[in-house]
Parts: structure tokens; sequence; C-alpha cells
């Protein structure tokens, strides 16, 4: 068991796109467990640690904001500096709609769970990461699910989440990777769960850690 730390978050916009949104992306109404991990590692991470997502409290109303946006209709094909291929975006244009969120605010409460761990190293990072979030440094500007959603962060208040109850559906945890990324048939394998809003509060199952990182 490792140290539990509680961060707030906002920011003007958000996106954390739901798995069942194809060509359109339609934002869930909380922040996700990976979106949130990739937070805390922006601000602070070491090889010695990992960061597991407990709970996000959701702070205020949860607005849906539309928006159109000039996106490229496919990927850039292969290394174009060896293929020599030209690749113009302007010929590979379109309008994609989105579907986000306008006006948030969040508290991640997570652990810093130390690979080995030592009461010295255990005070050592919890030390190193409360001087970053207290001074706003990061090793990257982390963002709200998308890079044009960038984001403030501090040390919580006397916040209260949102009152708001709702099924959310089937939201992405986590993804698997190989161990050993070059053996035959190796791949990700993505982790889901039914999310659930509680009183404002996404509760993150615990045996899902143990099944990702086992």
């Amino acid at each position: 068991m490792g140290q539990i730390f509680k961060m707030k978050v906002w920011g003007e916009y958000a996106l954390f796109t739901r798995v069942e949104a194809k060509v359109e992306r339609v934002s869930y109404p909380v922040m996700t467990p990976s979106a949130a991990r990739g937070i805390l590692e922006a601000i602070f991470w070491k090889p010695e640690f990992k960061w597991r997502i407990k709970s996000i409290h959701v702070l205020k109303p949860i607005q849906y904001y539309s928006i159109l946006r000039n996106e490229v209709a496919s990927i850039v094909p292969g290394n174009i500096a060896t293929n020599r291929r030209d690749y113009f975006a302007d010929d590979d244009r379109q309008l994609r709609h989105s579907i986000m969120l306008r006006d948030v605010a969040y508290i991640i409460t997570a652990e810093m769970r130390l690979m080995n761990p030592t009461m010295e190293n255990q005070m050592k990072y919890s030390s190193m990461f409360l001087r970053r979030v207290k001074k706003g440094q990061c090793f990257h500007r982390p963002y709200l699910g998308t890079r044009e959603c960038s984001l403030q962060f501090s040390l919580p208040d006397d916040d209260k989440a949102i009152p708001d109850t709702m099924d959310i559906g089937s939201m992405l945890f986590d993804i698997k990777y190989p161990a050993d990324p070059g053996q035959k048939n190796a791949r990700a394998i993505p982790y889901f769960f039914d999310a659930k809003l509680e009183h404002g509060v996404l509760h993150v199952p615990e045996h899902l850690y143990k099944e990702v990182e086992g």
C-alpha cells in the first residue's frame, strides 16, 4: 500500500472520447482513469513507482459543448523521409464534429505504488511530488483528454463533488502491453469497466490493477 494523494485539476474544455464513438468524437461525462494517470505522470513520474487512480471527484456541473474542427481524414503513410512520399494535409482535410465538456474541475485521488517500497523512498518521492504541484512544475503540459484542452492544477481546497448519480457505461480503464512486443501474435489488450458516477464520484475498481499489472 502506497501513499494516497489528492490533486485538483481544472480547465475550460475537456474531451475524453467514448470508446463506442467512431469518426465523430463524443466525450464521457467524466475524466477516465487513464487520462487522470497521464496527468499525474506529466507532473511527476519515476520508473520506481506507478500511479494507481482510486477515484475522480467531479466538482462542477456537467456541461457539453459542440464544436467543428478541421482534421485530416487518414494516417500519414509510412516514413515520409524514407519513402519519399509527398503528403499534403490541405488535400486531406475534413470537418469533424466533437462533443466536448466545458468548464470542468476534478479532484484526482491516486496512490503512489512503489516497486520496492522503503520509508526513505516513500518520503523522498512524496516530497518531490507535493513540491512540484505547489510550484506548478511539470515535465510536459498536462491536458484534459486531448492536447488542445490544457489544464491548471493545484492541491485541493474544501471542494465538494456534485450530487449527480448516473450510469456512464463501458469506460476504458487501461491498456496492457505485451512484455515482449516482438513476440509473434503479441498485442495490446484494452481493459474496460462499467463506470458509474455516485454522488459526483467515479470509483475505480481495485481488482483491475491486478489484471493489468499482473
